[in-house]
This record gives C-alpha cells, structure tokens and sequence, in this order.
C-alpha cells in the first residue's frame, strides 16, 4: 500500500509540474507573440530566424542530393558533382533515372489517392491565400524534389529550396498568428533565405523573395527579406560549409560598347529560347495526359530519355550547377556546345512534363550559360568582335534564359553580379536581362511557375496579393431582400403597397418563389402604366443575377453587363432562389476599401 501511495504522489507531482510547465510556455509564446505582431524590431528578429532555419533547410536538402548521387551513380569522391563527370557507368546512367522515377511514381500515385490535390508553393501562397502554407506539405515536396535530383532527374533544386523555407516560415508566422501582409513578408524571408543560401548571394536570395515570392517592393518588406537572406547565407557558408563557390569565368575588366547590343541580341534569343522550353513542357504533359499513361508510369518513361540522354553525356544530369561552375572557362566547339544545349533542354523538359518534381531555375542557368558560349563563337566572326571573352556572352546568355523561365530581372542580375564578383558586367548583364524579360512579357506573358499556374484556370501571373478578391465575394457582401412581390399582382395593388419615395426596386418572384425580376416603382406608377395590367409586365433584370460564389471583380463587371446599379443574389442558376441583392455602389466601395487597406500594408502605414 505505501508503494501504490508513493507512485500516486509522484503521479500527482509530475501532472502539477507538466501544468506548470505548460502554463510558463504558453505565456512565454503568448507574450512572443504580443511582441512580434506590435513591434517592428521583433519581426525583424524573427526573420533573422526564418534566415537561419531555411539555411538549415537548404544543407539538409544539399547532404542529401549530394549522397545520392555518390551512393547511386558510385562517384569516385563524395562532393563531386554528378554533372561534371566526364564519364559515368552507362548501365548506372540508364538504370538509376528508371527506378528512381519508379519510385516517384508510385509516391506520386500514393499521394494521389491519401492527399488529392496539388501543393501550395510560396508564389501562390502569396498570391491567393495570405502566405498560408503547409509545413508537412512542404516537407514532402523538399524530399521528392532532392530525391528526383539525386537519381539523376534534369531538374533543379531551388524549388524545393524555397518550398522548404517558406513551409517554415508560413508555420512560424501561423503559430505567431501573424496579419496577412507580415505573414505573406514572412514566408518571402523564408524563400529569399533559402535561394540566397543556396548559391551563397544574399542579394540574390533577397530579391528573390521580394520579385517572385512577395511581388512587390516596400521598404519595411526589403529589410526584412535581407535580414532573413544574409542569416541564411552567413548559416549555410559559414557554419554548414554549404553552398556553392563563385564562377570560375574570364571576364573583360572594361566592356566594348558593342558588347552592349550583343548583350541585348543575346537577350532577345534567351526570351524566345525560354518560351520555346516552357511551351515544350507543356507540350510533353498534355501529350502525356491525352494518350493516358498512368501517372504511376510516366517518371519511369521520363527517367528512360533522361538515362539515355544520360549516357551520352553526364552533363544533362540532375541540375548541371556542377557543371556550370567547374567547366564554365572550358573552351568545346561549337556543335558539341548547341548540343549539350538541347539534349539539357530535353531531359529538363521531361524530367518536369512527366512528374520529377524540382524547377528549372538552375537549370535555366547552366543552358543559359551554354546559350551565352553558342552565341559567343559566333560573335567572334563579327568584324567588330575584339577582345571580349567566350566568358562574357556565357554569364550573360545564363542571366538572360534564368530570366526568361523564372522571372526576377533584378534576382538574376545580382546572381551573375555576387557569382562572379565582377561588376564591369553589370549593366550589360541587366540588358540582357531586361530585353528577355520584355520578350517574354511581349510574346508569351508568363514565368514558368505562372504559366503553370494559368494552366491549372488560375489567374496569377506574380505574387501579388490577390487572394482578397477571391476572399470578397458576392456571398460575404449581399444583403437581405427587404421588398418583394409576385409577379402576377396587378398594378394597381402594387402602387398601394409601394408608394413612390418607399423604394428604388422590388424583387419579384413567381408563384413556386423564384427569382422573377426586377421592379422599379417609378415605372410602375407612371401614367403609361395600367392599373389592370401585372407587375411582370414591367420586370427588368430576368436574366441578369449574381451568385454567392462570385468575386467582387466578376460582380462589378456584372453590373457594367447589365446596366443596372442592383441585381439579385441567387442560390443556384437552376433554382433561382432568392439570397438577397447587391447594389454596385457598396461593391465598388468595398472594393475600394479592400484596394487602400492592401496600399496601406505596402507602405508601412
């Protein structure tokens, strides 16, 4: 009995201490939180953790690619890059894409089955619903994407980079119960911390986030995706040894002034070249969809072309960021240079259309980089060519097609400028940059990551906050229907329950209650109206209605349809039951509010 006695006391000390315990830390976060959401040094703090944490993301991703690539493709020394192996075991080329796109395949048909739907990046988690992310979601794609690296997929890893990081920083925002504008900041410091840590350029990273994850400048948001990009840097170079080393590239101390105008030739070609691989994506899916492969099986039949391509050439393997910085200053002949390019545009190319989940932003880099040395011997014939390196056109043309697939005219500039560490090259560098930008802009209207999302019916073409319209619905803004009649009462009743001055409009509906039209009491009182004929006589608006599910935007553009300043709210278009009404003046003016309360957040106000 003393015995039961004593275990119970203990039992009873350990609950009272757990009680304790849990009342310290949720006072201890409650009071975090107090402070994170009134002052500014705080938020900045915290994405200086967010810095730091993405950084962590971003090695354990790297360890993790890079082990697979020793242990799968039996590389004589770990930390060399699968790309930049001049031979690799041909079965093993062959082999390792197959099953290891077996094995995604059979993920991606699990997944299917246990989680339908599709993953919410940083871009359109910003775009549409306030930065709000899933940590676990992020947690699957980060491992899918360096798995589908490490077996050989063509893919780069900075979309599971910025996955990660943003998946951290959306779950440390929602546990804060951060506003919507500092955690949409919040997860942009988690996505620029991420990529700024990956190729060891903070700028980089930091416009990264504020370009493509944020998607629009402020002074208060750049702070702090700085604050967050150099934590994440300063974590993964100096403290993991991570990242990646500067561009090993001849560069003119002093650029020509027709180097100028090839940059921007060089820039045009890059446009058209990243519209040409981003509709060849989209042409291998579609393909892939309409002749009815399994899903199970088309990361295996990707993995075949890109084992195949493989073989021939290491150099077309995983993302070829080894290559690109290790043979940069190789002089190849031209034919092989052209056809590195395409066989590199057709193993990425299949690696995404058939399932390899990653990006194509360090892949866009290296057929950039090869673009740049292609377009570069053939400059050398020109008369006017004197003096300026292979080099140049390689940093340039990779700055070009990274921004022609990816977007980020300012994120790739300052990628080439901290890469190489040379900024004689600046201006023509952003040259190209801006005339690919423009291309595409002109031509296609889309980055990579929007244009995928275009082809899911979204309407995002940048990050820019636009998830408070489809939040402002007609549903949330209707009003009840205080006036109604039916459609066969006779005029002259109406006029005695509707006197002029009483209403603008009345709903009518017919005898089963549904949505008749509208009438308005001054038509029905003039002169010209009978007293013996019936209100659905004079009905306007039949056909023109609203329905719950509509965004503000559709509502406004309803009203332009209808030329009306009232319509009705119906339930569904078969049953015309009657919701309410909503007037275009208190659309436009919740519109409005919407519009100053988001101006508002950008500035700092």
């Amino acid at each position: 009995m003393a015995g039961i006695s004593i275990q119970s006391d203990r039992r009873r000390s350990l609950t009272v201490w757990l009680k304790r315990h849990d009342l310290v830390v949720t006072a201890w976060w409650t009071h975090l939180r107090a402070l994170v959401r009134a002052d500014e040094l705080w938020l900045a703090f915290l994405a200086g953790v967010i810095g730091i944490l993405s950084g962590i993301c971003v090695y354990i991703m790297d360890f993790l690619s890079h082990h697979f690539h020793f242990w799968f493709f039996d590389l004589p020394r770990l930390g060399e890059g699968l790309s930049q192996q001049s031979t690799i075991d041909p079965i093993r080329a062959i082999a390792v894409p197959i099953l290891g796109g077996a094995a995604l395949g059979s993920v991606a048909w699990l997944l299917a089955k246990l989680r339908p739907g599709n993953f919410v990046d940083p871009i359109e988690a910003n775009a549409l619903y306030g930065g709000k992310m899933s940590l676990r979601d992020s947690i699957i794609v980060a491992m899918q994407t360096s798995f589908s690296n490490g077996v050989g997929g063509s893919v780069g890893q900075e979309a599971g980079y910025a996955q990660f990081g943003g998946g951290v920083a959306s779950f440390v925002g929602q546990m804060l119960r951060l506003r919507r504008n500092d955690l949409r900041v919040l997860v942009g410091c988690g996505a620029g911390a991420a990529i700024g840590g990956a190729f060891n350029a903070p700028l980089c990273g930091a416009f990264y986030g504020i370009e493509l994850v944020i998607g629009t400048y402020s002074l208060s948001s750049l702070t702090m995706v700085v604050i967050a990009s150099l934590a994440g840097t300063l974590v993964v170079e100096r403290l993991l040894g991570g990242g990646v080393p500067p561009l090993d590239v001849v560069l003119p101390t002093r650029v020509p002034g027709y180097a100028y105008l090839l940059a921007v030739v060089l820039g045009i070609i890059a446009g058209f070249g990243g519209i040409a691989i981003m509709r060849g994506v989209t042409a291998l899916e579609t393909m892939f969809r309409r002749t009815g492969v399994p899903i199970w099986l088309r990361p295996m039949l990707g993995g075949a072309v890109v084992g195949l391509l493989g073989s021939i050439s290491p150099k077309v393997l995983a993302s070829g960021n080894s290559a690109m910085h290790t043979e940069l200053a190789v002089v190849y002949p031209f034919a092989m240079v052209m056809s590195l390019l395409l066989m590199k545009a057709i193993a990425s190319s299949f690696s995404i259309a058939t399932g390899f989940r990653g990006g194509l932003f360090f892949a866009s880099l290296f057929m950039g980089s090869l673009l740049g040395r292609g377009f570069g011997d053939l400059a050398v014939l020109l008369p006017i060519q004197h003096g300026v390196p292979i080099g140049f056109y390689a940093v340039v043309g990779m700055a070009a097609l990274a921004t022609a697939i990816v977007s980020g005219t300012m994120t790739m500039t300052f990628l080439t400028l901290e890469s190489t560490n040379n900024f004689s090259i600046t201006i023509a560098v952003l040259m190209a940059a801006i005339a690919a930008s423009l291309t595409v802009r002109r031509f296609f209207g889309y980055s990579f990551a929007t244009w995928r999302f275009h082809l899911r019916g979204e309407s995002i073409r940048s990050a820019v906050d636009v998830g408070w319209i489809h939040n402002l619905t007609v549903g949330r803004m209707l009003r009840k229907v205080n006036y109604t009649a039916g459609e066969d009462m006779k005029i002259a009743d109406f006029r005695r329950e509707y006197p002029l001055g009483r209403t603008q409009y009345v709903v009518a509906v017919d005898a089963d209650e549904r949505y008749a039209g509208l009438a308005y009491p001054a038509e029905l009182h003039a002169p010209t109206a009978s007293p013996d004929q019936h209100v659905h006589d004079f009905l306007r608006h039949g056909d023109d209605f609203l329905v719950p599910e509509m965004t503000v935007k559709e509502a406004i553009l309803a009203f332009e349809h209808a030329e009306s300043d009232v319509l009705a709210v119906l339930d569904r278009r078969d049953s015309r039951r009657v919701l309410g009404v909503l007037t275009e003046q208190y659309a436009l003016r919740r519109y409005t509010e919407e519009l100053d309360q988001r101006r508002r957040e950008l500035s700092g106000e």
